[in-house]
């Protein structure tokens, strides 16, 4: 007898709720069809499902996004770095208190003592005609994040180490949950052969056939819910063994919505939105936000961002501020709205050669209207960088384009054997953007902060006026 096996999955959701009614049809209709069928089938998330840029996520801390998982009859989910380092610790301990599916994370550990009840290194189940899966979950391990919120998460291959062998005893088919990443999913693949199947994510990677390192499938159905994976595994029970392994993505943006799914997000949107609008202060007059230029809001802010890290100099880019606040009542969920990424503060040590380096480019036309995807940024281009505690001396080319003659700090030019602590964002220290920032050999991260914070906090101190209410 050969019997199929079958895994749905999603990953790297984001919040992005555009697609989940489609998805939690696509999900409960596949369910219902196994069913019919006397064949097994799991339903996994691999992390990322949560993202404060949303105000669902924002509102209730990422337990609507596990309410959701409940509800679409998830089995099993591992941890995204937007669950793991962007909400205190004491939020992520308690996030999954009520969830319905199992959580798997072997690499993820309390430096606080006892580990939160639904956090287990591996699970397993069996199939209908007696297959044993062992299931493995695995994280990014951003421990420069999760150690300022008194978590740990161990080496990805260590903790590879540390358990396939116990589960392989125990299983006949081993699958990783992986928040890895494209790259470590096939190094995984090429090192430990006894993983059978790898559900990926983290690196938003769309492999719609899946795809095979020695005798380990592959697979992830990119970002923000527009696919949905499945995997299909074929046990023949005479021969005692897994013969076939494949693995599709479905493009799920066109099918019928789930009714109750929409419902629900609707009510969830209201409620969120009943909670984030309660009044912050108020303000006379309109607060402008422009892109491109500098504004009394934006050098306001990033003189907050200088003061509250205690740095030399600040610098932060004015695409944060994705509109103008108007006059009257300013809410939190205006301030949430404007501000939406999940960037936190950073001090950098860079030398006056770098600093420099760093102000120049910032100050390129190619720079400010850059569309930047991801590191955090959830907004629509760069914009123009704006500093504190920096004087630039700037000129123009023929072409109108600026380039930067020096810098004072003090007063004092900026000298290239001085040493700077630099703030801004930690967006920069990820990627090419800025690499004299990125490759900074100090670099000190700044938590349960996001700069929507800092924003908050310059509103109330130089900007608020006495209510008129």
């Amino acid at each position: 007898m050969k019997e199929k096996i079958y895994f749905y999955y999603t990953n790297d959701l984001h919040s992005h709720f555009n697609y989940w009614p489609q998805i939690v049809r696509f999900l409960k209709d596949a369910k219902a069809a196994k069913k019919a069928d006397n064949e097994s089938c799991w339903i996994v998330d691999i992390g990322d499902h949560i993202d404060r840029v949303h105000p669902i996520a924002e509102a209730f801390m990422g337990k609507a996004n596990v309410q959701l998982l409940n509800e679409a009859g998830y089995h099993f989910a591992t941890i995204g770095n937007n669950e793991g380092i962007t909400m205190d610790h004491r939020d992520l301990y308690h996030l999954y208190d009520d969830a319905s599916f199992e959580v798997v994370c072997a690499n993820l550990h309390n430096m606080k003592g006892a580990k939160p009840d639904w956090l287990q290194a591996t699970a397993s189940v069996t199939s209908t005609h007696g297959v044993n899966i062992g299931i493995i979950g695995l994280t990014a391990p951003f421990n420069a994040y999760y150690e300022l919120l008194d978590w740990h998460a161990s080496p990805p291959y260590q903790a590879l180490e540390n358990h396939i062998g116990p589960l392989k005893k125990e299983s006949d088919i081993i699958i990783l949950l992986s928040h890895l990443g494209i790259n470590e999913d096939q190094e995984i693949a090429r090192l430990f052969p006894d993983i059978d199947v790898i559900i990926g994510g983290h690196t938003h990677h769309l492999l719609r056939r899946g795809e095979y390192v020695n005798q380990t499938v592959i697979t992830a159905a990119g970002k923000h819910g527009s696919h949905v994976g499945e995997v299909i595994l074929t046990w023949d029970h005479a021969r005692n063994k897994l013969i076939h392994k494949e693995a599709y993505t479905t493009n799920i943006t066109h099918l019928k919505k789930d009714a109750q799914t929409e419902r629900t997000l609707y009510k969830l949107r209201e409620r969120a939105d009943k909670r984030l609008d309660q009044p912050f202060i108020y303000s006379k007059t309109p607060l402008s936000v422009k892109w491109f230029a500098s504004t009394p809001l934006m050098q306001a802010f990033t003189d907050t961002l200088k003061e509250w890290t205690k740095a030399d100099c600040a610098m932060l880019n004015a695409g944060l501020l994705m509109e103008s606040f108007s006059a009257g009542n300013i809410t939190y969920g205006d301030i949430h709205r404007i501000c939406p990424h999940p960037i936190n503060p950073c001090v950098v040590t860079l030398n006056g050669d770098e600093l420099l380096e760093v102000i120049r480019v910032s100050l390129t036309k190619e720079f400010m209207q850059q569309q930047l995807k991801g590191f955090g940024f959830r907004g629509e281009v760069i914009g123009r960088m704006v500093f504190s505690g920096l004087k630039i001396e700037t000129k123009q080319h023929p072409d109108g384009s600026e380039y930067v003659i020096q810098a004072y700090l003090a007063d004092k030019p900026v000298l290239s054997e001085n040493i700077y602590r630099v703030a801004t964002a930690d967006t920069f220290t990820f990627g090419r953007l800025l690499p004299e920032i990125a490759k900074a050999k100090s670099k000190t991260y700044f938590l349960p902060e996001f700069l929507r914070d800092i924003l908050a906090h310059t509103l109330k101190h130089k900007f608020a006026n006495p209510s008129q209410s």
